[in-house]
């Protein structure tokens, strides 16, 4: 039997840079997450505007482009190809505009007040 892991439902439109129109094909899906197993805080860049190498990261974080975040981290290839099933075209905008965000070990954060934690093993 696979351990099922714990997983919050987006209730609300997330913010960020992508398009309005992406950011609320989010709502209502189930994502499961990754490491954490509750909100925390993280240090974040914009999934358009932040540098992509860990150097130019540093360099954001330097020039004060970055911003602490409560919130859930979940698996990036993993959340949008959950989206993909509900909305392609919002899946496809992901995958066009921030491929290398859904590389191996990549992560979103989606703010925890647009987030509601699942009763465990409900995915």
């Amino acid at each position: 039997m696979s351990e099922q892991l714990p997983a919050v439902r987006i209730v609300a439109v997330p913010p960020g840079e992508a398009p309005l129109w992406v950011r609320e094909a989010w709502v209502g899906l189930e994502l499961p997450l990754v490491r954490y197993l509750s909100s925390r805080k993280f240090l974040c860049a914009g999934v358009l505007s932040g540098s992509r190498s860990r150097f130019g990261w540093l360099w954001d974080l330097l020039r004060g482009r970055t911003e602490t975040i409560t919130g859930y981290m979940i698996d990036a290839a993993l959340a949008v190809d959950i989206l993909c099933a509900s909305s392609p075209a919002a899946a496809a905008w992901w995958r066009e505009n921030t491929p290398d965000l859904l590389a191996p070990k990549r992560c979103f954060i989606f703010h925890a007040d647009v987030c509601r934690m699942l009763p465990e093993g409900s995915i």
